[in-house]
């Protein structure tokens, strides 16, 4: 094996480590959002565990890379990524929704060591984001990079294209955006909610540059989050698409899944699957 053929079984099996705990940590908890935490573990695992610039033990290191999770109900995914990073215990995973818990069922900025931004209302991640990116490249003149996860039944918020103007009217080229396409939100598919298509011609429209891939293949996924790191002149947005409760066959592609506990059965059927890796 050459070394990205390692980096790629590496962050593949890392990936499943991170399915189980984010399975485990709602089961335990019977409450939380598997679905769109499953959809976007490729991506947040190739993120934390090769992409960004961080310290674990320093959290809030200045020139670090600055990580959000617009879609903050699909937080377990941060969680797991954090604690299987070292920014706190594998065993707080347990106390997911708990009160006084610092994982609580949105991301809270003061509660939790390595979450940049509080979020949970859909469009308001990605402006803090923009924020961010501009008080990097502007203000602080800092080299560190944004990357944004957001859902695509997000994009139906205003926010996120005032958001995406400002972008380009700054020439964030800091700031990466990646779109969680799994086609579901919580009251269907998002194509019958309110359709937001051609997204990729959307971002276009307002001077970003943009890629798609698949976004559970680890083999596309890392070459992208590398180019749009080094992309420069526009923001970039990567579109991803992906599966809803991806790994675990009873979830995938099921709205209800949006946001519920799995069963002692399903759970055991969950865990069991994963363990076979994804097919």
């Amino acid at each position: 094996m050459n070394d990205i053929e390692d980096k790629i079984s590496f962050l593949k099996e890392k990936a499943k480590e991170m399915r189980f705990h984010i399975l485990s940590m709602i089961y335990k908890a019977q409450s939380g959002h598997p679905g769109g935490s499953l959809s976007a573990t490729d991506i947040v695992t190739a993120l934390y565990f090769d992409v960004l610039n961080i310290r674990p033990d320093a959290p809030d290191w200045p020139d670090r890379d600055r990580f959000v999770l617009s879609k903050g109900h699909a937080c377990p995914v941060w969680y797991a990524a954090l604690a299987l990073r070292g920014y706190f215990p594998l065993h707080v995973l347990d106390t997911l929704r708990q009160l006084e818990s610092p994982l609580q069922g949105h991301p809270v900025q003061k509660k939790c060591p390595g979450i940049d931004a509080t979020t949970g209302s859909l469009g308001i991640g990605f402006p803090q984001a923009v924020g961010m990116a501009i008080e990097g490249k502007l203000i602080d003149k800092k080299d560190y990079s944004v990357f944004c996860v957001l859902g695509d039944g997000e994009l139906q918020e205003g926010s996120v294209w005032e958001a995406c103007n400002a972008a380009h009217k700054y020439g964030l080229d800091n700031l990466v955006a990646i779109v969680d396409k799994n086609g579901l939100q919580n009251d269907g598919f998002t194509r019958d909610v309110m359709p937001m298509e051609p997204i990729e011609e959307k971002f276009r429209a307002f001077g970003w540059h943009v890629m798609e891939i698949d976004g559970h293949k680890m083999e596309e996924i890392l070459p992208a989050l590398y180019e749009a790191r080094a992309y420069r002149g526009k923001p970039v947005c990567i579109i991803a698409r992906t599966v809803k409760g991806r790994g675990v066959s009873f979830m995938e592609n099921i709205r209800g899944w949006h946001g519920k506990p799995p069963s002692t059965e399903e759970y055991q059927q969950a865990i069991q699957e994963i363990k076979e890796g994804l097919k």
